[in-house]
């Protein structure tokens, strides 16, 4: 019986009997799956413990719930959802050997000591864990979660356990949202104006925190229900883990913009008796990152630079390529900086490392992966291996693979290596018949014609299926999907080689790519929320970044022939915007005006605020004098006409679309901007 409940970001997640498969058209793992899962438990370091003495060091208490409410009455967080995976002795033969010991681990719940007395974590409350460094007066926060709801429980929990204490300051380590989003759980927003609360965080962190959602942010939240599996189970046949944390929680997201900024490569300051000193890596885990040295505790904080994992060098919900080798010399940075007195070493996620001579390994081992990664893929690129080749060429040495913590649970392998390609040469692997291929739609009935039709690529996969080769089943059922949208038998085989893909895949975010594929093939795209920022994370976006996703919205068929310029201008904060619609393209230009413009818009940005997170109209806010229109109101309304409201019922497998899809329009209201794509775990 599947129990709905909602969960992941603002997902409806399904919670079923782990003993079954969820969906009527699942299937158990095949002999080749049980044969591979059984061949990695007897070749994978399982004997290598200390993970899990780690993640069990300094247990202090866990509360008596497994479940947090949110305000607006649906399930924050279900910690018990994932209890299947500590049953005594139980393997899933529907789950990677190495993810499902990643899965265990990440099921530390409560709160532990770090340091006695000085450093605390709870852990388990979210899909990154809160960090608390007891000041002289009151505590300083580390990494605030994402949801206001679950943030709370983890401050209420702590004082409970260790007498209450008031909050100095919260430190950003950088600009994901589960590690701010948070912060009204804990704070409240006149005390950092006041200066009472300092907010810290690194530079750029207000732009990246917004910027890196918003122009393809519809997109991201689509492709969210593969890389998360957002609306996926959470079972053995289905979401397990997210390989930093369990899951994000569904709570209120808020953003409380900082109020002192790190701007040097190293910054020392002290702030409540706590000596702390920063260093800035940016271009690392995110566009806007920082660690922590704690000189008097020899504390390490590595943000999410150095977790229990590699992570992302492409993130597949979507985001710009990140720099492997940068991150790479960051590490070292901290390696000879810190790590060479640290005795402690924590993170944003996952668990600490105790001791210098541990801790220099784990630092040693990341470091020297991601310049692996760098390194070797480009020496095979030097030698010819394509975007298109490289992922099943590129290894890791046995030094790194006989290691945990040189895993790649939250990126891969496979996605890392073809994206530190894509980074330095691009998409196209230099063969002109894949410079500007035919759509798959119009290329897919040619395959079919030359393979005999439907039934002889049926079979065909069948056989393929019967045997195990996976891939070489999936290179002739996703020809004929496309070529067939609504071949329901296709689609269904391909759904059963998409899952047994799934089921052997370490990195989670693979996992639930194939898995999620699959249950739309059989099932259709799935109705339900994809994790999202909130309005504080609109509130904030600069003018520019609005404008410039007009642009992005603008139907440019409805635009053709069009011209005319706007002077845009927010008295409050003395910005001023030319925009102006030239050949089918809407461009703005801050800090320039024009004396012929078609149309003079004005209104304060504090006001822009309640038009662009909906709370009114424009048209209302110009009825009640608050937006004045000075000049040919037809640009203003012919805007308003062009602009497009994205949504994610789009489809991204062929024949998976209901019927009753709501259609790509317009709206009553088109100013408004949608809040971002939620940019937690990276």
């Amino acid at each position: 019986m599947l129990s709905p409940a909602f969960a992941a970001g603002g997902g409806e997640v399904i919670t079923s009997d782990p003993s079954k498969h969820f969906d009527a058209k699942g299937n158990p793992p095949s002999e080749f799956t049980i044969e591979l899962q059984e061949g990695r438990r007897k070749n994978l370091p399982f004997e290598d413990k200390r993970d899990f003495e780690e993640a069990k060091k300094g247990f202090i208490a866990a509360p008596d719930y497994k479940q947090i409410m949110a305000e607006a009455g649906n399930v924050a967080w279900d910690m018990g959802s994932y209890e299947f995976l500590l049953e005594e002795g139980q393997n899933f033969d529907s789950i990677h050997p190495s993810l499902q010991r990643q899965a265990i681990l990440n099921m530390a719940y409560g709160l532990y000591e770090v340091i006695p007395g000085k450093i605390y974590q709870v852990r388990g409350y979210d899909l990154a864990n809160i960090s608390f460094i007891k000041g002289d007066t009151g505590w300083i926060i580390f990494d605030p979660l994402t949801a206001k709801e679950t943030a709370a429980a983890a401050l209420k929990f702590i004082n409970e356990q260790l007498g209450e204490r008031p909050v100095v300051a919260v430190v950003y380590s950088h600009s994901h949202g589960d590690h701010f989003g948070g912060v009204r759980g804990v704070v409240d927003e006149a005390d950092v104006i006041s200066g009472k609360v300092k907010i810290i965080a690194p530079e750029g962190f207000m732009h990246h925190a917004i910027a890196e959602n918003v122009m393809a942010g519809v997109a991201m939240s689509r492709r969210m229900f593969f890389q998360y599996g957002s609306l996926l189970p959470r079972s053995p046949f289905g979401h397990v883990d997210q390989s930093i944390g369990k899951n994000t929680a569904a709570g209120n997201s808020g953003l409380i913009a900082p109020n002192t900024i790190i701007k040097e490569d190293f910054e020392e300051m002290t702030v409540d008796g706590i000596k702390m000193i920063f260093q800035n890596t940016p271009g690392t885990e995110a566009p806007a990152e920082m660690n922590t040295w704690f000189p008097d505790m020899k504390a390490f904080w590595a943000a999410e630079n150095i977790t229990g994992t590699i992570h992302n060098i492409y993130t597949l919900r979507g985001a710009l390529v990140r720099d492997a080798l940068e991150w790479s010399k960051q590490i070292n940075v901290a390696l000879y900086e810190f790590g060479q007195d640290a005795e402690v070493m924590f993170a944003s996620h996952s668990w600490p490392r105790w001791g210098n001579e541990r801790i220099q390994e784990v630092m040693r081992t990341q470091r020297d992966t991601y310049a692996h990664l760098n390194n070797q893929v480009l020496h095979l690129a030097n030698q010819g291996v394509t975007v298109n080749q490289v992922h099943n060429v590129y290894k890791l040495p046995d030094s790194l693979r006989n290691q945990w913590t040189a895993h790649s649970y939250h990126g891969s392998e496979e996605h890392n290596s073809r994206a530190v390609i894509n980074r330095y040469l691009g998409y196209w692997d230099a063969n002109p018949a894949t410079l500007m291929p035919l759509s798959p739609e119009d290329s897919a009935p040619l395959y079919v014609e030359m393979m005999g039709g439907a039934e002889k690529i049926i079979n065909k996969g069948k056989t393929l299926y019967d045997e195990g080769k996976y891939f070489y089943a999936t290179e002739i059922l996703d020809k004929l999907i496309h070529a067939e949208p609504e071949n329901q038998i296709a689609k269904d085989l391909l759904a059963d080689v998409y899952e047994q893909i799934g089921y052997q895949k370490e990195s989670p975010s693979v996992r639930n790519s194939f898995l999620a594929a699959a249950f739309e093939l059989r099932n259709g795209v799935p109705r339900g929320a994809s994790p999202k920022s909130g309005p504080d994370v609109v509130r904030a976006m600069s003018t520019g970044l609005w404008l410039d996703f007009l642009g992005v919205r603008l139907d440019t068929s409805k635009a053709e022939g069009k011209h005319f310029t706007i002077n845009f201008i927010t008295p409050d904060n003395g910005e001023k915007y030319l925009v102006e619609l030239s050949n089918s393209a809407l461009t703005n230009i801050e800090g320039i005006q024009s004396p012929n413009a078609d149309l003079n818009i004005t209104i304060n940005r504090s006001e822009l605020d309640d038009v662009l997170v909906g709370e009114t109209s424009f048209d209302d806010k110009i009825k009640e004098g608050k937006a004045t229109l000075e000049g040919d109101r037809k640009a203003y309304d012919e805007l308003g006409n062009m602009l497009t409201t994205f949504n994610l019922e789009f489809e991204v497998l062929p024949g998976t679309l209901p019927d009753d899809a709501a259609a790509v329009s317009g709206n009553e209201n088109p100013f408004r901007q949608k809040v971002p794509a939620d940019s937690s775990g990276g």
